[in-house]
């Protein structure tokens, strides 16, 4: 007996975000009306996070789109609600509001929790920590703040917002006439921007050094006192403000099976491991890149596989990740590609994928791309390449 004989399949999304929306349009392009598309969040918008580093250098502006309509649009409804617990024995879950939600095949795309990793310095989480950083970039304008450095936890693995700043905050500083300021960028990994390859780490480390941005690798900070950023394994580094990335931490919620930091394991269809049609996507999964084009990879993997459960004529996808970056640096962005499987890098002032967004979802990069009148296709020719704002 296929799906169709009990009607269609009733898929329950809990998150709102990039993984989610993903999911949603995959799906409704994959198996039509075979299936029906509930998201549970509690956001009333959807916040386009990447260009959260721009904001404060005015070297672009932050999307946010109302996440209803944007929902509907891509082929779902939405309820507002937090999802709190799963029963996947019931095939239920259990909301904020104190209602039971019943489920043929459940997504969580949860997302993680930003957290504190190096003591006194500024911790930059996105639109939270926005007027924070822009209060530093004031300081070093005014002098008050000559030695900038910007620092990588260890167990981050996407430092690409990292570079972001430093290379964005010395293009601010550098316009404005402010001279004789000092940057490092302090990091454990082997090369910049390593997890992309060669090629590309190769050009960032030729960026960093053009703008006399100090590069230490293999140098894990600790904590930041007294004008002195602690790194291991020994040593300290001299400086006046410190802006480090977050380390993130897994949702752990009830039901559902999680590592000790948190995170879901899932195997290569995003199915979660030791649970019956249950998947997940996105930041809340033990997979360690924690970036929005790899969370649309794995909700591409989900929506093929959901599809076929739904007795849809596609093909089930392994998620096989690929890495792309955009890297805003104040003058023309670099993209950057980066593909494990093939051994390839890639860095380039041309966009390497079309629409140049930041997050490069197969479906929601053209979808958004729609939402703001942009075109579908590249224009002809070579352009000149543009700070993007999607």
């Amino acid at each position: 007996m296929s799906q169709d004989d009990h009607g269609p399949l009733r898929v329950l999304v809990a998150g709102g975000g990039v993984a989610a929306l993903e999911a949603t349009l995959a799906l409704r392009k994959l198996a039509e009306d075979r299936v029906t598309i509930e998201l549970v969040a509690p956001e009333r918008e959807f916040t386009y996070r990447p260009l959260s580093v721009a904001e404060p250098f005015r070297a672009g502006e932050m999307r946010r789109f109302p996440l209803e309509p944007l929902v509907h649009a891509a082929g779902g409804r939405l309820r507002r609600a937090s999802v709190v617990a799963v029963d996947p024995v019931h095939h239920a879950v259990s909301t904020s509001e104190g209602n039971e939600l019943s489920y043929d095949v459940l997504l969580l795309a949860l997302g993680a929790h930003p957290l504190e990793a190096v003591p006194g310095a500024l911790t930059f989480r996105g639109p939270e920590d926005e007027a924070a950083l822009a209060a530093v970039l004031e300081e070093a304008l005014r002098g008050e703040a000559r030695r900038l450095a910007f620092a990588l936890p260890g167990g981050v693995a996407w430092p690409l917002p990292l570079y972001e700043l430093a290379l964005l905050a010395w293009t601010y500083l550098a316009d404005r006439g402010a001279v004789g300021r000092e940057f490092a960028l302090v990091t454990p990994e082997q090369a910049p921007l390593a997890l992309f390859g060669a090629a590309a780490s190769e050009g960032v480390g030729t960026l960093l050094a053009i703008r006399r941005i100090e590069l230490r690798l293999q140098t894990t900070p600790v904590s930041f006192a007294d004008g002195e950023l602690l790194v291991a394994p020994e040593g300290q580094l001299a400086a006046d403000r410190v802006v480090a990335l977050p380390r993130l931490e897994g949702p752990r919620l009830a039901g559902v099976p999680h590592d000790a930091q948190g995170f879901v394991p899932t195997d290569e269809h995003a199915r979660v491991q030791g649970l019956a049609d249950v998947y997940a996507a996105g930041d809340l999964t033990s997979f360690p890149v924690k970036q929005g084009g790899i969370a649309t990879q794995q909700a591409d993997a989900a929506a093929a596989a959901i599809a076929v459960r739904a007795g849809a004529p596609a093909e089930q996808t392994p998620f096989r990740p690929v890495l792309r970056g955009q890297l805003l640096t104040g003058i023309f962005p670099r993209y950057l590609r980066g593909d494990p499987g093939a051994g390839t890098s890639t860095i380039s002032t041309q966009p390497l994928w079309w629409p140049p967004a930041k997050i490069a979802g197969h479906h929601l990069a053209p979808f958004l791309a729609a939402q703001l009148g942009l075109p579908r296709m590249p224009p002809p020719g070579p352009g000149i390449p543009i700070e993007v704002t999607l």
